[in-house]
């Protein structure tokens, strides 16, 4: 790797490169009705490249000079729109597509231009993120749920996983889009019933641009209470076959696009990674292997009619590393054993597959959505690992959640009024097998159940979105309705109806207020709808489990600066959650168990918790201009939950209250880019041990870990977070083929994190649990500190052609 890297600095200061020059075309085109808009102008700002579209709408600009430009592309009576930060290289000609809506009025352009634009049924809460900025962002090492976190709301856990917390609220209230397509899974090694995991399963070299919507959501997105992610994947090539081929310091990733036929065209990404290999080389006791792929094909049958076809997958190993690191300190040596007698052996596969197809006509569209997804998740632990003896089993899990969806939306435009509406159904399969004599540890029980489940789901929606004549004030206003039948009153669509209203009213031009209040559901888990006891009974199903309901009391101001790529905007939030699941065993809400591998919600539980989320977010933002970019956010949040065992509001496992994310960057002469980001995070709260039980010799033999004191359910406190993170990246375009190198080095000043202590028990010289003295019936414990955090570079090769 040292060699590696001195070579691409010699390479750095080689200056023959070719004289042929890059090469921008595509279609300006009207997205309504998919009616070319010709003799449209197509600039390459703050240069003299430029030319008009013909009148099928192409156009073509040649002779550019490799590298990062912002293209804008307007016509009058057209809103203009910019794609910023397009990469042009000589190794291929870039397909850029634009599609420019019509102005409701004939008072010339009042609304933002390009990605800092709202749509008319988002005009609040939403914040845009483009191939490249996902791409050499400090510390994100090219994973989109890393790179999230820059933005204001988003929180993160201080470990090495992937949770998003946006406004307080926890990572399973997000949902993901990609084409139209929800797919539910979209890291690696997920936590069931809940999400996050250490690696992103999406390929960034495909994302075209990722829009993240933390308030007033559309009436025709359901099932989510924080936030909707909508990602737009790049279409193929159309002329010829271009490849892409990465390689990291923990994975090795080809990418490949081009036609197939006249009217096809495909993208297809393969990942595998080699990251046991890092984690065995640092001595951590878990070694995870990956392997992931997605595809998409789009398909023109005529000239009002497309069909895009998606597939997302990955496969999951973990599994544990027994080697004895040199010169591990006793903690160290403690914490190690305490990992390995604890974290279980897992496996989990998951993927999704989707068609949509899109019907045009003179002032809409229709949108076809069929899909398929599933997951596999299964794990098993044997106390202190010995598996020579049945007896040692500890518990053994398999479960399978598939659903298969169709949703069909009519999108009429009519002047400056827009109306939608649409319906969707859902039938999932829900099966476990599940052998655990853990969860009842003192209890004396044993769980052991094998059975399917099947439900049904059900909703509609409408919305429709009005501007003024001046087009200064917009208004938005919808509601869905959804109903199943995992509960006797979730089954009536009339308990769920979601009505939602928003407002966006222009102050003076480029100033904005916004504001929306909207009700929102969400299912439990299916963990918790497929629970059953060893009679065979839906447990949950009995106790009338419900929809987890949230209301959003969202208000703000934006300030745009087009012509310097530049917003400004303050926003504050309120949240009130209501039927909240809350553990039956623990009687505590699961709002508050935290993110961690494993399972969430795989037990009894009842709809009785409340919740309440509240906060304020700044965010400046400075996409590239002069050579500079740069965001700044700044989030107060406050996350409470009731819980059946304790009396008012408990801090969630989420309240962080203080988040701040600090990102900037600047491009220099001969395509070298350097940017940083430093994070702080305030501290989270946690449930201490209950020593006294943990201790008990019979609760430690069959759970080798403690049990937690529910009856001060996050009564702790964790210190502050904070975090420094570098990248450089470097270029090179030669005729054929294009050159990156990126060097990125995460937690640069080396900060341990602070994390809940471990409580481990001593052991004599031969590895022997020591017996407590004074009381037989115990073991001696202590606690040891755990923090968390290194400094982590990795060296990335990216190569085109």
């Amino acid at each position: 790797m040292k060699h590696s890297l001195l070579l691409f600095l010699i390479l750095s200061h080689i200056s023959v490169l070719f004289a042929q020059e890059g090469v921008v075309r595509g279609r300006v085109f009207n997205p309504i009705n998919n009616e070319a808009v010709p003799f449209a102008n197509v600039l390459v700002l703050n240069t003299d490249y430029g030319t008009v579209t013909d009148e099928n709408g192409d156009y073509e600009i040649t002779g550019i000079e490799p590298g990062l430009y912002n293209i804008r592309a307007s016509f009058v009576g057209f809103r203009s729109k910019t794609e910023f930060e397009v990469q042009i290289s000589r190794a291929r000609a870039l397909r850029l597509d634009f599609e420019l809506k019509e102005e409701a009025s004939d008072l010339g352009e009042v609304t933002v231009d390009a990605k800092f634009s709202r749509s008319d049924e988002t005009p609040i809460s939403v914040r845009s993120l483009n191939t490249n900025e996902i791409e050499r962002y400090p510390g994100g090492n090219r994973d989109i749920s890393r790179v999230i976190q820059s933005l204001p709301g988003v929180a993160s856990t201080a470990s090495f996983r992937n949770d998003i917390i946006i406004r307080g609220g926890a990572p399973n209230e997000n949902k993901f889009f990609i084409e139209g397509i929800e797919v539910p899974v979209i890291n690696h090694f997920a936590t069931q019933g809940s999400s996050g995991g250490p690696v992103g399963i999406l390929n960034v070299n495909l994302i075209k641009n990722v829009d993240v919507i933390t308030g007033g959501f559309p009436a025709d997105r359901m099932n989510s209470l924080s936030s909707f992610f909508e990602f737009d994947l790049k279409d193929g090539r159309k002329d010829k076959m271009f490849t892409q081929v990465t390689i990291g310091a923990s994975e090795f990733t080809v990418s490949n696009e081009g036609p197939i036929g006249e009217n096809t065209t495909y993208l297809i990404s393969a990942r595998q990674s080699y990251l046991q290999f890092l984690f065995r080389a640092i001595g951590l006791p878990f070694l995870p292997t990956f392997n992931d792929f997605t595809v998409k094909t789009k398909t023109k049958i005529n000239d009002k009619t497309e069909l895009t076809f998606l597939g997302v997958g990955a496969i999951d190993l973990f599994s544990l590393n027994f080697d004895v690191p040199n010169n591990e300190t006793e903690d160290e040596r403690e914490n190690r054993l305490y990992l390995l007698e604890n974290l279980p052996i897992s496996t989990q596969w998951n993927y999704t597959t989707g068609l949509k197809l899109k019907r045009f006509r003179e002032n809409g569209f229709w949108n076809f959505i069929l899909s398929r997804n599933m997951l596999n998740n299964r794990s098993f632990k044997y106390f202190q690992n010995d598996d020579s003896n049945p007896a040692n089993l500890l518990f053994d899990y398999t479960s399978q959640e598939s659903e298969n969806k169709f949703r069909v939306e009519n999108n009429i435009f009519k002047g400056r009024t827009t109306i939608k509406y649409g319906a969707n159904y859902e039938f999932a399969r829900y099966f476990i097998s599940n052998f655990d004599r853990f969860t009842l540890a003192g209890e004396g029980g044993v769980i052991e159940v094998n059975d399917r489940s099947f439900f049904n789901s059900y909703g509609a929606f409408i919305s429709a979105s009005q501007t003024s004549k001046n087009d200064r004030l917009l208004l938005t206003g919808g509601v869905r309705i959804d109903g199943s039948d995992f509960g006797e009153t979730a089954r009536n669509p009339l308990n769920q109806i979601s009505p939602r209203v928003s407002a966006s009213y222009q102050i003076v031009p480029q100033l904005f207020w916004t504001g929306n209040v909207g009700i929102y559901y969400q299912k439990p888990p299916y963990t918790a709808l497929g629970f059953r006891n060893n009679e065979g009974e839906l447990v949950n199903q009995l106790n009338d489990i419900k929809f987890i309901r949230s209301t959003h009391f969202v208000t703000g101001i934006e300030k745009v600066i087009p012509e310097k790529s530049r917003r400004f905007s303050l926003e504050g939030f309120y949240k009130l959650y209501a039927n909240y699941p809350s553990s039956l065993r623990n009687g505590i809400a699961l709002a508050n168990l935290g993110a961690d591998f494993g399972v969430i919600g795989n037990e009894a539980v009842n709809s009785d918790s409340d919740g309440r989320a509240f906060g304020l977010e700044f965010l400046a933002q400075q996409r590239l201009f002069n050579d500079f970019f740069g965001i700044a956010s700044v989030t107060l949040v406050r996350s409470e939950f009731t819980n059946p065992n304790t009396e008012g509001f408990v801090p969630s496992a989420w309240d962080n209250r203080f988040i701040v994310s600090l990102t900037a960057g600047r491009r220099f002469d001969r395509n070298w880019e350097i940017g940083a980001r430093w994070r702080y995070l305030g501290g989270v709260p946690f449930t201490p041990i209950d020593v006294e039980t943990s201790s008990l010799r019979e609760v430690w033999d069959l759970r080798g870990q403690p049990v937690l004191n529910f009856d001060r359910i996050n009564a702790e406190r964790l210190d502050a977070f904070h975090q420094l993170d570098f990248r450089v990246d470097k270029r090179y375009f030669f005729d054929k083929w294009n050159l990156n190198w990126y060097l990125d080095i995460q937690n640069a000043y080396n900060f341990r994190a602070d994390q809940p202590p471990l409580l481990v028990p001593e052991r004599s010289e031969e590895g022997m649990l020591v017996v407590n003295p004074n009381d037989p019936s115990r073991y001696k414990m202590r606690l040891i500190d755990n923090p968390a955090g290194t400094i982590l570079p990795t060296i990335g090769i990216i190569v085109e052609f």
